[in-house]
Parts: C-alpha cells; structure tokens; sequence
C-alpha cells in the first residue's frame, strides 16, 4: 500500500518534483477532492444567493456581515495549530514503524547459537522462530485492520501454519483478560531453557544473547501496543479539527465578492471564482488530511504500512534462516586481490568520473603555512612566556577583585585622618601649654580637614601639617606631610637591628581599650618613651598633648615625644606617599627590670572594668 517513489527523486534537477503532481494514487487530489467540490459548492450556493435571490435591504446587511467575517477570520491561528499538529503526527508516525517487530536478529542467533543438524536440532530452531514470528502476528492482528481481516479468528492463525492446534488448546486454556500475545514469548524462553539442558546451546553467553534479542523483539511488540492504546488526546485533535472547519466555514460568507459599486475597501473587483481562497483550503485542509492520514498507519490507506507484506517477508525469511541455511557454507577459496595489497574494485562507463575525483584527506589537508612559522621554538622559551602569561593573568585577576571587594583608600583614609585631627585639635585646645595656639587655628584647621574629606579624593591632611596618634596609645607630635617624611636612626641602631625588632614584634603596638585609665601617680612602660616614633621632622611650634585616653595633662617632659630635627648630616631615606611608616620599638628590659617597671605601674579599672 505504500506509494514508493524515491527513484523518481533521487537526482534534483529542474521542477523535479513537477512529475509527481501528476501521481493519483496515494496524492491529495485524491484526499482531498471529495471535500474540495464541497467547499465549493457551498460557496458557489452563497454566492448565487446574495447575486439573485436577496433584495437591497438584505444585500446590504449581508455585505456587513461579509465584511465582518473577512476582518476577524484572521485570529484563528492555523498555521500555529497546523504545524505543531502535523509534525507531532509525522514523528508518532515514524517511531511505529520502526517499532514493528522484525525477526533478523533473533534467527541469525539461532542459527549459530543451536547446535544440531539432526532432526531434533531442526525442529528446536523452527519452533523458537515460529514462536517468535506467532507473536509478532498476533500483535499486528490486534492493531492493523488489514491484518485483522487477513486472519480474523485463531482457527486461520491456525491453518496458516503459525500455531498448531495442540498450541492453541494450551493458549486458549490460558484465561487472562488481557491481550496474550506475549505467551509465544514465554514458550521460547522454556524451550531455550530446554535447548540448553541438552547442549544444544553450548554456553551460557550464547544461552544470554539469545534471551538479550527475544527481549528485544518482545518490546517492540509491546510498543506497538501500547501505540494503538494510547492515543494523541482527543482535545488536541478536535482543537485542530474545529479550527479548519470554523475557519472555512467563515470564509465561506467572508470571501464572497461584493458589489463594487457600493465602494467597500478591498471590494473593487467582482469576480466569480476566490481563487486564492480555494487554494487556502487546498493547503490548509490538505494539512489536516496529511495528518488524519498518519495518524495510524496499520490501516488500509495508500500510505499506511504493508503490515501482511511484513508478516510474508519476516516469516519465510526467517524460516529459511534457521532451517535451509544452518551448517550451509559456500565453498572457500582465494578472493581476486589474494596478492594485492591495494584492491580497487573496478568502475563501469557510467561511474568512471566518480574515479577521477581525488580522495578526501580531510578539510586542513591543503592549508598552506608561511615557512617562518613551521619552526620549532625552544621548549624553554615557551615555558619562560607561558609562566610569564600565567603570573600576570593571576596578578591582574587578584587587583581586580581588589578594586571590587575592597572599600576606596581615599575615603577610608579621609575619614580616618579627620576623626584623628578633630580629636587632637579638641584635646589641644583644651589643655595645650602653648600660648600660641588660638581658637582661631583650631576653627581653620577643622574647616581645612572638613573640606578635604568631603571633596571624595585624598584629604589636604596628607599636604599640610597633620596631628598624628601613636598607635601605642602615647604621646604624638604634629609631622609634615607624608610625601617629605624621613626616617633617621636613633640610640646608635642600624638597619639590620630594626629590622629584627620589627620581625620579633608587630608593627604598630597595640592601643590599649579607651575604657582604661591610666593614672597619674604611675607610669607605663609605654608612657616612659619605650616606643620611639620616626614619623616626625623638625618644626617651628612643638606642641605636647596627653595622653589619647587618660585625659590627664602631661606635665613629665619624659612622656612628651617632641619633633626632632634632622642632624645636618644624617642620612635619611624618602618615603613614597603610599608606604606605611614604620616604629622603632625598643628592646624589652631583662626579666628583672620589668617585673620593677609592672610593680611601679598600676592600672586603675574604669567603669567597673579591668584593663587587660
């Protein structure tokens, strides 16, 4: 039944498919003609009725409502509707069909895997082929209709040799509701079994792969079952069903050629024949027919299955597989290219040009390089740039994250220098011994900070003279700005000896807590000068401030870090703007003298809380 014609297109040339239009069988002429003449009888009924039958008054109401229809008839989507339709009925379509049980695998294993050429081994390999060719037939009779009425009761399965009657009484005495085409299946693995037993199945691999197919072929039966019990929902194929017709059935009142004279847009020629509507139902309608079609292909249309083509092919096939050709080989001898190592089969006048194409090597086979770039690079080279690339590809990877992880240097710098300088100017203000500085300084020097932070780059501070806390907690002394500061030697140290400090304490010395006090009876280790700062050159005014959190003027000279001028010809080391200021911390005394120096200091707890 199905139309065959891939010959006729195996070659594109000019309107190739031109000559298929002319094919009947199995074409949508013959589809569709039956609903074609209807739809055009209809129109050409509505048409003569509005020319002939109706009078002015209706005529007009008539062309309104034409009108109308015409305008709205868009909205239906049927091109959306259609495709999605069609294209999941074509691929429904094709998986049917290769779900249709095909026997090949199985009889090439039985008749490698049975052993026997006597009549016993004979009939073991017919009877686990018919058992597995009765299944498959009697699947397809429970879904195709030809196949149905080609063997309409188990008495024609009988008589054609699929079943013998001893079978069918031990089938028919098996009672189950349901669809048993699956007890062949089961009577091929028991006598598999059997087969085995008696070796005629040599092992248990072979035993395995033969069971491995009947699975196989069993599942395509079961998929063909389950294909003809489950359908496409029935929703989905009224949607499509009343979105054709309803659409046509509008286009029948709302294509109809109105009277040019009442000058209705778009109506300006009459004509007797929608030829572009007729064509739309072709198209449209022809759609659906495709797919009404395909819908099951086991049925008796053009295009549907050759379903008992199947059955004759598959079972004599097989049959002789397993019986004719078991244990029959031809004769071997020498093949014509024994000794030649480069076989070339031989090319007709027709196929001669195929020849004469060169081979295939691939798509960079004819890529030409430049001979300076077909040289070798030294492997060292290549290992110096490549650690080179991966280094800066980290580093710019890491400054990247930086720049977006970590807040911007110039505000946090800002704000910390404004705090610091506003806190110093209050406390200098207030107990400063030096009678030079005036209030009118501290509101210039407040205003000078404000603006310099609120400005969103680095603050004037860094440019004029700023008050520094140490971060010890002690005495600090107005400095110049960082971009002139200089660092000098002090208590006869060198560089090596500050370095090691450094390495053996921190930096910067930690504050103490604000809540503690310091009294003023005593003093602390750090209070005595233990630690030193660099960050300050010489100036004009040397101003003392107390300490940051005993609020307690200082009146001891000792506690008082004052600026210290740079000898004449000391050597000194610029620092950049950026680099952190380092602290010369003294040594720690011996055990002896700081068990003397904590025994004279005493911390004084403040709020009801230690100091620790």
């Amino acid at each position: 039944m199905t139309v065959t014609y891939t010959a006729r297109v195996a070659n594109a040339r000019f309107c190739g498919f031109s000559k298929l239009l002319l094919a009947w069988r199995g074409s949508i002429y013959k589809v569709l003609y039956k609903e074609f003449l209807a739809f055009f009888a209809m129109y050409t009924a509505i048409s003569i009725t509005y020319r002939f039958f109706l009078v002015d008054g209706q005529k007009r109401y008539f062309e309104k409502l034409s009108i109308y229809c015409n305008h709205y008839a868009s909205l239906i989507p049927m091109s959306f509707v259609l495709g999605f339709y069609v294209t999941l009925i074509v691929n429904r379509w094709w998986n049917q069909y290769t779900s249709i049980p095909l026997p090949d695998r199985i009889m090439c294993t039985l008749s490698g895997g049975v052993q026997g050429g006597d009549e016993h081994g004979r009939m073991l390999r017919r009877t686990l082929m018919r058992y597995a060719s009765l299944s498959a037939l009697l699947i397809l009779r429970s879904v195709s209709t030809a196949v149905f009425k080609r063997f309409p009761t188990m008495d024609h399965v009988v008589e054609a040799g699929f079943m013998t009657r001893e079978e069918r009484k031990k089938f028919e005495s098996l009672h189950s509701p349901y669809n048993k085409y699956w007890i062949p299946c089961v009577w091929f693995t028991n006598l598999a079994a059997v087969a085995r037993c008696e070796g005629r199945i040599k092992d248990d691999n072979t035993y395995k792969l033969l069971l491995e197919e009947l699975n196989d072929f069993r599942g395509k039966c079961s998929m063909l079952f389950h294909y003809d019990m489950i359908s496409i929902p029935l929703v989905y194929t009224q949607v499509v069903t009343l979105a054709v017709y309803s659409f046509f059935l509008v286009c029948l009142i709302g294509r109809q050629f109105l009277d040019p004279g009442q000058g209705y847009p778009g109506h300006d020629l009459d004509l007797y024949v929608p030829i572009f509507t007729l064509l739309q139902f072709f198209f449209y309608a022809g759609w659906l027919k495709v797919a009404e079609q395909l819908i099951n292909p086991f049925g008796e249309d053009d295009d549907d299955f050759e379903s008992n083509w199947l059955i004759d092919r598959n079972f004599q096939v097989s049959m002789m597989a397993v019986d004719e050709m078991y244990g029959d080989l031809p004769l071997m001898e020498r093949d014509r290219y024994w000794n030649d190592s480069n076989p070339r089969p031989p090319y007709t006048a027709a196929t001669l040009f195929v020849r004469r194409k060169p081979s295939f090597q691939g798509s960079t086979f004819d890529m030409a390089i430049p001979k300076e770039e077909m040289h070798f690079q030294p492997l060292q080279e290549i290992a110096e740039n490549l650690e080179e690339s991966v280094a800066r590809n980290h580093n710019l990877a890491l400054f990247n994250r930086l720049l977006g992880s970590a807040p911007s240097p110039t505000g946090f710098m800002g704000g910390a220098l404004r705090r610091t300088s506003a806190q110093l100017q209050r406390l200098t203000h207030s107990i400063s011994p030096d009678p030079s500085f005036s209030e009118a300084e501290d509101e210039e020097e407040e205003s000078a900070g404000g603006s310099a932070g609120t400005a969103g780059s680095l603050p004037s501070g860094l440019d004029t003279t700023q008050s520094t806390i140490c971060s010890c907690g002690g005495l600090v002394s107005t400095c110049p700005p960082l971009s002139v500061v200089e660092f000098h030697q002090q208590d006869g140290r060198g560089e090596e000896e500050d370095e090691k400090m450094v390495e053996k304490h921190s930096l910067v010395p930690k504050i103490p807590p604000p809540t503690a006090q310091v009294s003023a009876g005593r003093k602390s280790p750090l209070a005595l000068g233990r630690v030193k700062s660099h960050f300050c050159s010489s100036n004009t005014t040397n101003r003392s401030v107390p300490d940051l959190y005993s609020f307690q003027p200082i009146r001891d000279p000792a506690k008082v870090m004052t600026p210290k001028p740079n000898p004449p010809n000391s050597k000194v080391a610029a620092v950049s703007l950026l680099t952190v200021p380092s602290l010369e911390v003294s040594a720690f005394p011996e055990n002896s003298e700081r068990e003397q120096m904590l025994a004279d200091s005493q911390w004084t707890p403040s709020n009801g809380q230690s100091q620790v």
